[in-house]
């Protein structure tokens, strides 16, 4: 168990394997580190160091009451940067990480990032507003967090079905994807969870990925059922200079699983590109 203490004495585990150029990796909600296994296993094999951590209230690190904030997650991925002398790195973010990597630059610059990856990531920003209009309604994001009130447990069970595209006419259902993400689920704490909500769908990225000065790949699904494209990728790589958008078609949100081979083979041709 690697851990670091963050100034607020916060415990954050990492993942830290492997050797060469850092690739670091930033999970969605409500997941883990453990959700970038076979990218990990992949990059690790073939030349990289990887890097992932539990986001604060998720998995195995610290459950906080407060500070389950974007600033802070973004502050968090800055002192592990920091404490493992992280240079050069690809930041890697999947849905909410996604919006962690954007708010780290947007936060703290790139002086420590050679490139970044975006995979079905939430900004520029997921709430429908008079200047959003192709956002999701509030009461979408209300009732995510009457589920968690209500019956967390079930409402993980319900999620991983659109969330990996399971819902759709001859998907092929796997019993031991959708029972890790109900397990990586239920290892974070509830409050966390709970705040984290409010982090990946009311706030504004814009400014971040204006922020974003180097190499960048944008890979969403055009079938995602949680971050839906219109609203997130395709506006995310109009704002980025000079990004690169990749489309997997008919792909759900947790692409990284259901389109392992494709995704690990667009990182590698990425990060030695």
């Amino acid at each position: 168990m690697s851990t670091i203490t963050t100034r607020d004495g916060t415990s954050i585990f990492y993942k830290d394997q492997g050797s060469g150029q850092a690739v670091v990796f930033c999970h969605g909600w409500p997941l883990s580190a453990d959700a970038w296994d076979a990218q990990m296993l992949f990059l690790g094999q073939n030349g990289f160091r990887v890097i992932a951590h539990d986001r604060r209230s998720h998995g195995r690190s610290s459950q906080t009451w407060d500070g389950n904030t974007m600033d802070q997650y973004a502050d968090d991925l800055d002192e592990l940067l920091d404490k493992l002398d992280i240079t050069g790195a690809v930041l890697v973010g999947h849905s909410t990480g996604g919006g962690e990597v954007a708010h780290y630059i947007g936060r703290h610059g790139t002086s420590r990032v050679a490139k970044v990856v975006l995979i079905g990531a939430v900004p520029p920003l997921m709430l429908k507003t008079e200047n959003n209009p192709g956002g999701l309604p509030i009461e979408v994001f209300d009732g995510i967090r009457k589920g968690l009130a209500d019956n967390r447990a079930q409402f993980y069970k319900d999620l991983a079905m659109p969330f990996y595209g399971y819902n759709r006419d001859g998907a092929k259902l796997s019993e031991g994807i959708r029972d890790s993400f109900w397990l990586q689920g239920m290892m974070g704490g509830h409050k966390g969870q709970y705040d984290c909500v409010r982090e990946f769908s009311e706030v504004d990225y814009t400014q971040d990925l204006k922020r974003i000065d180097v190499p960048t790949l944008i890979v969403h699904g055009d079938d995602d059922q949680i971050v839906p494209i219109g609203a997130s990728a395709l506006m995310s790589s109009e704002i980025v200079k000079g990004a690169t958008l990749k489309i997997y078609e008919g792909a759900p949100h947790g692409l990284a699983q259901t389109h392992q081979d494709r995704l690990n083979a667009d990182l590698l041709a990425f990060l030695r590109g």
